[in-house]
């Protein structure tokens, strides 16, 4: 086994933070890197020691694996973790990683490259029985031979990105005559966002839930899963609010999710802490869709209902150790949420609104629980992912976390931006969130701007009344005051102060 001694962070904000409390509480030192947009950011600051990469765009700074690497070999370095984002599914990167002499906390080379790619993965998952959605087993450029397929599958069927993700390079076709420029638009997109048009075609489940399951692996062959995360409530196929676990899920339906995360992971000879995501019909099926080879954004309420801090484990796996504990010894405790709030105006699609954070107050108290990178008066850059931060609260049961987190929200006060927030509040407090029959189509069926422009009137009236209130109050004698400044010579706490 290797100790490490001294982790580079190949990220900025949020999940720099969270990856550098954990390595200080192991004893280990840590360097940020940061661009100079981020010159005074907090993960900076926190960092043992921090260099500058380059200018503001990612491509100049947070992108550069080679002056990355050149970083760790210049301060000593033992390790990088990469967090999520920017390079840490990037399979050049860990290679190069490694072949300088470096670990890297992740999954091997080798493990990213193929589930990297959907039409590998499902090569790979293939011999252990693993539902996957129908469709074409690889990718497909011919025009009338995809045509045939699709009808054969049937309409509605969904073209995707074999290189995708967030929604890039995927198209619902719901009938023959639209599929062909469907297909011709997938393919245009695919290769502007990813580099490569290789496209398949799959099975449209219409209104599915997003379910994940968390596993970890060592490098002795032990994996194992740490239950599951509900992922559904998502705009532009990005998550919003996740929760641990899933109100739907019984222990049969958990079980074999979680025996069919495992075998994703046997199949690549996984190691690292990665994430198996799955699509649920309306009734329960459950579907392959993906491997996330990396830290996923909501952890958190995997660490919550489990107790176990998944960075430490990655930087255990990493140095060499096995786990310290199988599948029997693993445990739900509770009920877990994070609202991922967002620098985003939801009355306007949810469209970034960058600025200046005038006021940040965080929520606090039991179950709550807050991981960002910034601070008041901060600027929320303009270069990068518009988070602010990770919102997550944790309860005995699924409505406490639910009442925590309303709480919770109503405590953070951001000013200067539009925010999440208020779209958090609104789902958390909708019937069909409530009950948990909801699904990825939440937004589309329940959620307008409306709805929470009426909800900002209704606020501004009542807080309008109570300020007019305040103002009559004000006129009349003070008759309270009064007799609270006669009661404080006998009042107990005066008592035991004197005593």
């Amino acid at each position: 086994m290797t100790k490490i001694r001294k982790i580079l962070v190949a990220n900025r904000g949020e999940i720099a933070l969270r990856v550098m409390r954990s390595a200080k509480e192991m004893g280990i030192k840590t360097v940020a890197v940061y661009s100079e947009a981020d010159r005074q950011a907090l993960h900076v600051r926190y960092a043992d020691e921090a260099v500058c990469l380059g200018g503001p765009k990612s491509a100049d700074s947070y992108l550069r694996g080679d002056k990355i690497i050149e970083v760790c070999k210049q301060l000593g370095v033992d390790a990088i973790h990469p967090g999520y984002g920017f390079l840490s599914e990037n399979a050049g990167f860990a290679e190069m990683v490694k072949a300088s002499g470096l670990i890297f906390i992740g999954p091997s080379p080798e493990a990213i490259t193929l589930m990297g790619s959907k039409l590998a993965a499902k090569a790979a998952v293939a011999n252990y029985n693993i539902p996957m959605v129908p469709g074409t087993a690889e990718a497909i450029t011919d025009i009338p031979a995809a045509k045939r397929i699709a009808s054969e599958i049937g309409f509605p069927i969904l073209i995707k990105a074999s290189a995708g993700g967030g929604g890039k390079g995927m198209r619902i076709v719901n009938d023959e005559e639209s599929f062909e420029e469907q297909m011709r638009t997938a393919v245009s997109e695919a290769v502007s966002a990813f580099g490569d048009g290789a496209v398949f075609i799959e099975k449209y489940v219409g209104s599915p839930r997003h379910i994940e399951i968390q596993v970890l692996g060592d490098t002795h062959g032990n994996i194992v899963h740490l239950f599951e995360r509900e992922c559904s409530i998502q705009r532009r196929h990005q998550k919003v609010i996740e929760e641990a676990p899933s109100a739907v899920l019984t222990p049969e339906i958990r079980e074999a999710m979680g025996k069919a995360a495992v075998d994703v992971a046997k199949a690549c000879n996984y190691y690292g802490a990665g994430t198996v995501e799955f699509l649920m019909d309306e009734n329960l099926n459950f579907y392959f869709l993906e491997m996330n080879t990396r830290l996923q954004v909501e952890h958190p309420v995997t660490e919550q209902i489990t107790g176990l801090d998944l960075v430490k484990e990655q930087i255990k796996i990493a140095e060499g150790e096995p786990l310290a504990f199988n599948q029997e010894d693993l445990k739900i405790n509770g009920h877990s949420l994070e609202l991922r709030v967002y620098a985003e105006d939801p009355k306007n699609n949810f469209l970034p609104d960058i600025g200046k954070l005038v006021q940040y107050k965080r929520p606090q108290g039991l179950g709550v629980r807050v991981d960002d990178g910034f601070e008041e008066g901060m600027e929320i850059p303009i270069y990068y992912d518009p988070m602010i931060a990770k919102l997550v609260t944790f309860g005995k049961d699924r409505n406490e976390a639910i009442e925590k987190m309303l709480r919770a929200i109503d405590e953070y006060q951001i000013t200067g931006i539009e925010t999440t927030l208020s779209f958090g509040k609104y789902v958390l407090t909708h019937e069909a969130f409530v009950s948990g029959n909801f699904d990825t189509k939440f937004i589309e069926r329940y959620f307008t701007p409306d709805v929470l422009k009426e909800h900002t009137k209704t606020n501004e009236v009542e807080i309008a009344a109570a300020l007019a209130a305040l103002l009559m109050d004000k006129k009349k004698p003070d008759v309270k005051a009064n007799a609270e400044a006669s009661a404080v010579a006998t009042s107990n706490w005066k008592k035991n102060r004197l005593n």
